[in-house]
């Protein structure tokens, strides 16, 4: 990648109080401010980290945006796959070179693009999405960030559940409300040792999930969790957590594909009293 600013870049700059604007570097094009405007052809050519003026001095430091930047300033129809929890799914998945991923509920298309820059040119990416609406802004904001619709993406307009049964993957990524209506089409579309991760809202959600993976008898014991994030204040001696922080966003729920005709060891827990209700006997009273 090219250090350096070249028109059809996204420029991501930030003033002095930290506020940021992303403008995309034309030829002849020309920014305007309250004060002063930038014009394009003074930064297309500068090194990143360069600090631009606008004609009436106004200063800015000038980076090309990271993938979170992006994200979080794309147009939105659904809620996004949070960058902190984007990483985990990549990192949980392992979602790698070359994987074949199976990828349900695009919202805004927040997840796929880190999946497609996970997988690379010899990877692909086939996602569905039920709502035309959230399709329609998840195809622009993936073909913006890459420029045009990468080959290796396939968007379809439907349900996971109708995916061609000969496809094979290597991991399957379901953001959506009822995951666990999936959990037979993942048994036969995984292939052995491949992942089936999902990402939900709510701890019923979770349970459901959980249960429906258990039942199945076709994965390992399922694993969960999720991500809490807060950021430091640091001034000279003065270093404290910040008074805002990037809480619950979701839980993450992951399990493997065993090999045909497998049934796992079970695993030895003690339940909690009342996981699972009470006895017919405590009942009746």
């Amino acid at each position: 990648m090219n250090p350096n600013f070249q028109y059809g870049d996204r420029v991501q700059l930030t003033d002095a109080k930290g506020k940021l604007h992303t403008i995309t570097l034309k030829s002849g094009g020309e920014w305007h401010t309250h004060k002063g405007w930038l014009i394009h052809d003074n930064i297309a050519g500068l090194p990143q980290g360069s600090v631009v003026e606008t004609t009436a001095g106004l200063r800015f430091l000038a980076f090309k945006p990271l993938l979170a930047d992006y994200v979080l300033s794309m147009p939105r129809g659904a809620t996004i796959v949070y960058p902190k929890d984007a990483a985990l799914i990549l990192g949980f998945a392992d979602v790698g070179p070359g994987d074949h991923v199976l990828e349900a509920g695009v919202g805004s298309g927040a997840l796929s693009i880190s999946l497609l820059r996970a997988v690379g040119t010899a990877g692909r990416v086939d996602s569905f999405e039920r709502r035309e609406e959230f399709a329609e802004i998840a195809r622009r904001n993936v073909t913006d960030y890459f420029g045009g619709v990468p080959e290796n993406w396939s968007l379809t307009l439907g349900s996971v559940q109708d995916v061609e049964r000969n496809q094979k993957y290597d991991r399957i990524i379901l953001d959506m409300l009822a995951p666990w209506e999936c959990v037979t089409m993942a048994d036969e579309v995984l292939h052995p040792g491949g992942v089936l991760l999902a990402y939900v809202a709510t701890t019923t959600q979770l349970s459901a999930m959980a249960e429906a993976i258990k039942e199945s008898n076709r994965f390992t014991e399922p694993e969960s969790s999720e991500s809490l994030v807060r950021s430091w204040h640091h001034e000279g001696l003065a270093v404290r957590p910040v008074h805002r922080m990037i809480g619950h966003t979701g839980f993450l729920i992951q399990a493997r594909r065993l090999a045909p005709g497998v049934i796992a060891p079970l695993r030895r827990r003690r339940p909690s009293k009342g996981s699972y209700g009470l006895p017919e006997e405590e009942t009746t009273t």
